[in-house]
This record gives structure tokens, C-alpha cells and sequence, in this order.
């Protein structure tokens, strides 16, 4: 019911432009702004935050009045001015509730406010005098927005002007000059100077590198001559010694004359033929009856059926 209301009236406010839709002022409205027990809010968290041109439109609030018949209860629904903006309350509703008025009726109003900037909108509260309270509040704001309110925000927009970018002015007296900075040495002398020494400096290091090359390479030539010959010295005092060894082993040796010649074989085995057992002949026999007459057994069967 209460976003129908809310839309009629938007409806009812709507007026005619020609701007296009992209510019073309729009409105809407807020949830409740009533989210804790406190009754109060801030309008930071309840409007959109960073939409130029910005006016609150009305203040659409309702809540149950809770007190005793014969008490006099007075409810405030308000709003105060931002900080700077103003002293008070740039919005103050009342309710009284006199007595006889029964608990836990309900209110509902829609208070135009015109059209009043976001900038002057403060913090908002519920505010009751006597003794009762309220419950189930809502507080829900309608407003407007037009995007032209700043003509820099489309070039369709009145009054807007293009943009000119600003280019600083540079004398000549701004300009950098090399000549007078300290830091940098325009002495042509001394550089060259220096060069001849970076140039020197270079060539002793070259060359005492390669003296250092020279004698590592002599040093490895001397110790390569020296090994060769320690192998040498080590390979002849093998041979001597192997030399020395076998004369020894052949020392132990005595000559020994063997008497040679032919030796003939002495056994020759005559072949006197070898007979068949009787008993294998046997068994090859039965075995070979007991075939037979397995395979006649076999026909027999085949015939009588």
C-alpha cells in the first residue's frame, strides 16, 4: 500500500521536459530509514550518496502509538539541519495523542516538504513525549533528481560549456638550462682528463692480468713436466722389479726329462646284441588286448542303437 502511495505521488509530480532520457530529471524514494531500536538515522546511509542535484521531496511516515486511554502522548517525526546548513530542524511533524485515544491505533502521513536540497538534510530521529512509545515505525523519503542540476554533467544540459584545458604559461626564465646547473661539470679539460686515467688504470689491469695468465700457464707446463717424469721414474722401477720376480719364480723350477711316444687303446668291446625282455614283451601285449577291445566295445554300442 504504501509503495502504491508512493508511486501515485511520484506521478502527480511528474512534469514534462525536453531533455533526453539520459538527462532528463527522475525520482524515487528511500527504504525505511528506521532500522533500530534508537528511532534515529543518518541521512548518509539512507539516501544515495554522490547524486548531484538531489531534492527530498516528502516525508511518508507511519507507526502504532502505544499508551494508556486516559494519558496525553505527543510524538515527533523529524529531521535536523546538516551540519552548517542550519539551527533546528529543517523538518518537525507532531502527534498528540490525547487522552482517550486508544493504544495500538495506527498512524499514517505523507508530508510534502517541496523541493528542499539533500546538502540541508541532517540526521533523523522519532522523538516521544510522555508516557507511551511507538512501534513498527517507518519513515520513508521520496525525492528528485536532476542530473542537469550540474550543466557540466552533459553537454546537453543548459549552460554547459566546453571544457578548456588548462595550459600553464612557461617563460623563458622557467626553462632549464644546463649551463646553470652546479651539479652538472662543463669542464671539457677535466673530463678528458678523467678519461685518460679511467684509460690507464684500464690498460694496468689488462696487463697485469695477462702477467698473471702468463705464470699460472708456466707453473701448470712445470708441474705437467715434473709428473711426466715421476711416471717415467715409476714405470722403470716396475719393470725392475717384475723383471727381478720372474728370475726368481724360474729359479725354482727343475728340469725334468718325460719319455714320449704313441699310447695305444688295450680294451675293445665286442657287441653281443642285446634282447627284448619277456616282461615288456608282456605288458606291451596286454596293453595292446585291452586297446582292441575297448575300441570293439565302442562299436558294439554304436551298432545296438
Amino acid at each position: 500500500m504504501l509503495k502504491r502511495k508512493l508511486l501515485l505521488l511520484a506521478l502527480a509530480c511528474w512534469p514534462s521536459y525536453s531533455y533526453s532520457e539520459s538527462i532528463a530529471p527522475y525520482y524515487g524514494y528511500t527504504g525505511n530509514a528506521v532500522t533500530d531500536q534508537a528511532w534515529n538515522w543518518s541521512m548518509g546511509n539512507v539516501l544515495p550518496e554522490g547524486v548531484p542535484g538531489l531534492d527530498i521531496q516528502n516525508v511518508i511516515y507511519s507507526y502504532r502509538i502505544q499508551k494508556e486511554t486516559g494519558e496525553w502522548v505527543t510524538v515527533f517525526v523529524q529531521n535536523e539541519y546538516a551540519e552548517g546548513a542550519g539551527e533546528g530542524y529543517i523538518f518537525r511533524e507532531r502527534d498528540d495523542w490525547m487522552p482517550g485515544s486508544l493504544s495500538g491505533t495506527r498512524i499514517q502521513k505523507a508530508v510534502p516538504v517541496g523541493n528542499l536540497p539533500r546538502a540541508l538534510w541532517g540526521d533523523g530521529s522519532i522523538e516521544v513525549e510522555g508516557n507511551g512509545s511507538v512501534t513498527e515505525p517507518s519513515v520513508v523519503y521520496t525525492y528528485k533528481v536532476t542530473p542537469c542540476f550540474d550543466p557540466q554533467f552533459d553537454p546537453n544540459c543548459p549552460g554547459y560549456k566546453l571544457p578548456v584545458p588548462d595550459i600553464p604559461e612557461v617563460g623563458l626564465d622557467d626553462v632549464y638550462n644546463v649551463f646553470d646547473d652546479d651539479a652538472v661539470d662543463l669542464d671539457r679539460n677535466t673530463a678528458m682528463a678523467q678519461d685518460d686515467e679511467d684509460l690507464e688504470d684500464d690498460e694496468a689491469n689488462n696487463e697485469e692480468a695477462e702477467e698473471n695468465d702468463r705464470r699460472k700457464y708456466r707453473l701448470e707446463k712445470a708441474m705437467s713436466i715434473a709428473d711426466t717424469a715421476a711416471l717415467f721414474a715409476q714405470n722403470d722401477i716396475i719393470n725392475q722389479m717384475t723383471a727381478t720376480s720372474q728370475a726368481a719364480i724360474t729359479n725354482t723350477y727343475l728340469p725334468l726329462n718325460i719319455p714320449g711316444g704313441n699310447y695305444s687303446d688295450t680294451l675293445v668291446y665286442r657287441d653281443k646284441g642285446l634282447s627284448d625282455g619277456k616282461k615288456g614283451l608282456r605288458n606291451g601285449l596286454a596293453q595292446q588286448l585291452l586297446h582292441t577291445q575297448m575300441v570293439d566295445e565302442q562299436y558294439n554300442l554304436t551298432e545296438k542303437k
